[in-house]
């Protein structure tokens, strides 16, 4: 018999500031960004909000925020 999922899920946290840095309308040619999600478990019945932690970002060079994503 399987069991049922339980508690904890696996989320997907990507950069906030990248995000908002995306969209320019420059003319300049953007520098190509890799794509840095990180991903973690939370338990879904102590935290039923969008988490948000603070992590390094790469592209940032630097800590920012990481807010969960679908």
């Amino acid at each position: 018999m399987a069991k049922n999922k339980g508690a904890r899920i696996i989320i997907t946290l990507r950069c906030t500031n990248c995000k908002k840095k995306g969209n320019s309308n420059s003319t300049v040619k953007p520098i190509t960004q890799k794509k840095v999600d990180y991903t973690t478990t939370k338990n879904r019945r102590n935290t039923p909000a969008r988490l948000e932690l603070k992590k390094f970002c790469p592209n940032c060079n630097s800590h920012t925020q990481q807010k969960e994503i679908k």
